[in-house]
């Protein structure tokens, strides 16, 4: 008997869950309570595990490599985000639902204060931070106003997209400037090591986003594929769990 076969777990036939009925907006293409009574999304929940791993590491590299401290709150943030999003997968809560989304706001407008931020006068970047705070608060409260993911999800594409192409140039005029200066026999391989790893945190965030879409659009197929060749293999199939991944990845 072939070893994929002998090793195919069937999932619950039951649905219920320790959590109740759903009052999230949102759902997504895994199926509730299929594989533990005690966790509405098993996988979506376990692949936020990525974000805590990195945040802790990115926390212990601010410590060690002495970075700027603001770098703190970023990777305090990551964590957050993780921890909120693995309660909103686990119980399918609005209130958990909010403990995931109003922090990747909160987070991203930190990473966009360290973009446009940089280099800058004490009175630019209090303009900065004062910017980014009202924008977050007026996200915070349209958001638990309209309750519309649609609204949540833009918002963060947009602040995310900016702060992307803000750091882009940041790396390409400032960075590249302040190493020409310090280290010139370094500075081309350095900013060679730079662009690669912005590059491939760009095309793995680029891929979870395509993998999450594809969840969507092609979740009954999934779903019947998943069911087919059951567990522990169906697990590949889940793309919302590898946007978890891959945009924890990306991010870093």
């Amino acid at each position: 008997m072939p070893l994929a076969t002998a090793l195919q777990i069937p999932y619950r036939e039951s649905r219920n869950g320790f959590w109740g009925d759903q009052t999230s907006t949102l759902n997504w293409c895994e199926e509730d309570y299929n594989i533990t009574y005690y966790c509405a999304e098993a996988v979506n929940t376990a692949t936020n595990l990525v974000f805590m791993w990195l945040g802790f590491k990115g926390l212990r590299n601010v410590v060690t490599y002495s970075h700027d401290r603001v770098f703190i709150l970023a990777f305090l943030g990551y964590m957050v985000v993780g921890f909120g999003s693995m309660a909103f997968h686990a119980t399918l809560k609005y209130s958990m639902q909010l403990a995931d989304e109003l922090p990747m706001i909160y987070t991203v407008c930190i990473m966009s204060y360290i973009a446009f931020s940089y280099g800058k006068s004490p009175k630019v970047k209090a303009c900065v931070a004062v910017a980014l705070a009202a924008m977050a608060c007026f996200i915070t409260v349209y958001y638990l106003y309209a309750k519309d993911p649609v609204f949540h999800q833009v918002a963060y594409g947009i602040i995310t997209i900016s702060s992307t192409i803000r750091g882009f140039y940041v790396t390409e005029v400032d960075v590249q400037s302040a190493l020409r200066q310090r280290v010139p026999a370094e500075a081309d391989q350095r900013m060679r090591q730079i662009r690669t790893l912005a590059i491939s945190g760009i095309l793995m965030f680029t891929g979870g986003f395509f993998l999450w879409n594809m969840d969507n659009i092609f979740c009954h197929h999934l779903v019947h594929a998943r069911n087919y060749i059951k567990l522990p293999w169906s697990i590949i199939l889940e793309g919302h769990g590898w946007w978890h991944i891959l945009t924890g990845l990306g991010g870093m």
